[in-house]
């Protein structure tokens, strides 16, 4: 693996050796390669593409080249250098790198159409986060929240499941989530065994039991406030049910959901939406910090009803329409809910809204019914355009597998989110370029050292959030502050300034 120059190029040699060949059979075609990075566009600051064929090969070679400058890599798979790859992003930044595939079958070199990667002068936040979990439905004690520099593929663990959970007595967690995009401003829900929700904020770390008998539970799915330190949640009595015969497999359901905020500086928490006919879920702040985006489902129960069951039984009529409620930072006060989006009207549902960072645009999945598109193969990604108001999904992105969980770059040209388009089985992590007039690029896979890291690695990618820089709290700490009692939450009517 080396770096080669034009000068050198009638210095290549032939056959099955680590230069170029020349004596090969042309292709029509684009190289059936895993992943698939062709015709994709990537920030400067990404990691290097690995890739291998789909069909393997004896060896590979691939020639980079971009203004008189070329990068030649041989191996069974492509994994260029770290060094290598950073010089030659960065000449072809807001241009493109031309990529030749040359694979070796039983002594004989075939050579396929070239294919450009697409370099962006837009760069993309150093970290990601997610929740790393089998896809089993009921072994939830082995899962980590765990970040990874997207710069290298150096990866660590946030928090270990397994550091607070027993033979006898399990622990989930989930929901991470960061103040504008600030490691440093963290919180991740405990479920089950020594359960409570914990707050980083500033370097100082507590657990914080948020249960009341004045709102239906403990926080669920949050949202930090862009710069107060408030975060409005939604409270959820989920449940599941797995099919006999459907391709879905599992529907996840809220039987409630109300809206509580909580005040992380005064630990106080009180009610914003909890209307008995309403499952209220997903809230997000608008980038300004004065307008709560939400998705709420009109649900009406008859009288001395189980209300799990009945939830199940009428799934394919809950439908999530978006909309959005005023805030005042002065006076800590809500206004009325507005409807933004009216999935229902579509015969559809629409869940997790998040907005740009600009404030001009909602992304959203849509399904048919329910509220955990995850687990819905139908879901799309839609975007809306808060200022025209127009609509539509997002076709150069979508699949026909799964699209789902889905989180802004801090500069807004990047968008990160959940697919099953491999196999079905397992979400990863796929980004996606996209230009101030929402014009969007052919998605990438995370990159890996090894290409084939994916197909081995039996877990799915949940939650991916950008954030500025890593989290640096140890997961020894946090698990434990897990061990202590929880602080308790004060319930208030409204909050206050």
């Amino acid at each position: 693996m080396r770096r080669l120059f034009p000068a050198l190029y009638a210095l290549l040699l032939i056959a099955c050796s680590t230069q170029v060949p020349t004596d090969y059979t042309a292709s029509r075609s684009l190289p059936d390669i895993y992943p698939d990075y062709t015709d994709v566009t990537v920030p400067v600051n990404i990691a290097p593409l690995t890739f291998e064929m789909n069909q393997p090969a004896d060896k590979m070679v691939a020639r980079y080249t971009i203004d008189g400058e070329e990068l030649v890599v041989a191996g069974d798979k492509i994994q260029p250098d770290e060094d290598d790859w950073r010089l030659l992003t960065e000449k072809a930044k807001g241009k493109a790198l031309k990529v030749e595939v040359f694979a070796c079958y039983d002594g004989q070199w075939m050579g396929y159409k070239p294919f450009n990667i697409h370099v962006s002068p837009d760069s993309i936040d150093p970290y990601l986060s997610y929740r790393l979990i089998p896809p089993s439905y009921v072994s939830y004690e082995v899962l980590t929240i765990s970040q990874r520099c997207l710069e290298t593929y150096e990866e660590s663990v946030i928090y270990n499941n397994m550091l607070c959970s027993e033979e006898d007595k399990g622990q989930c967690i989930n929901c991470h989530s960061y103040q504008n995009y600030r490691p440093e401003r963290m919180q991740f829900h405990a479920r089950q065994n020594l359960g409570g929700t914990v707050i980083a904020y500033d370097g100082n770390v507590r657990k914080i039991n948020m249960k009341n008998d004045s709102i239906l539970s403990a926080g669920v799915y949050p949202t930090w406030h862009p710069w107060l330190p408030l975060i409005v949640y939604s409270t959820n009595t989920t449940n599941q049910s797995f099919y006999l015969v459907n391709p879905d497999k599992i529907e996840v359901f809220d039987s409630e959901s109300d809206l509580i905020a909580y005040d992380v500086a005064k630990n106080e928490v009180t009610n914003i939406e909890n209307a008995s006919d309403e499952l209220e879920v997903f809230p997000f702040w608008a980038p300004d910090g004065k307008t709560l985006y939400y998705c709420s489902a009109h649900l009406i129960y008859p009288d001395s009803v189980d209300r799990k069951k009945e939830t199940i039984d009428r799934r394919d009529e809950i439908k999530y329409n978006i909309y959005k409620k005023s805030f005042d930072p002065k006076t800590m006060q809500f206004g009325e809910r507005e409807l933004v989006f009216d999935a229902a009207a579509m015969d559809k549902s629409a869940t997790l809204p998040r907005i740009s960072p600009d404030g001009r645009y909602l992304v959203f999945t849509l399904g048919h019914h329910g509220v955990f598109h995850i687990w819905h193969k139908d879901a799309d990604l839609w975007l809306l355009d808060l200022q025209s108001g127009q609509v539509r999904a997002m076709e150069e992105v979508n699949s026909p597998e799964v699209e789902s969980y889905h989180s802004w770059s801090s500069n807004g040209r990047w968008l990160v989110f959940s697919s099953r388009r491999d196999d079905g089985n397992y979400t990863r992590p796929f980004f996606a370029h996209i230009d101030k007039n929402g014009k969007t690029s052919k998605p990438f896979e995370l990159p890996c050292a090894d290409p084939d890291y994916h197909r081995q690695f039996l877990k799915c990618y949940n939650i991916p959030e950008f954030m500025r820089g890593p989290v640096t709290i140890q997961p020894q700490d946090f698990a434990d502050v897990l061990k202590t009692d929880g602080v308790p939450v004060k319930y208030v009517p409204h909050l206050s300034k």
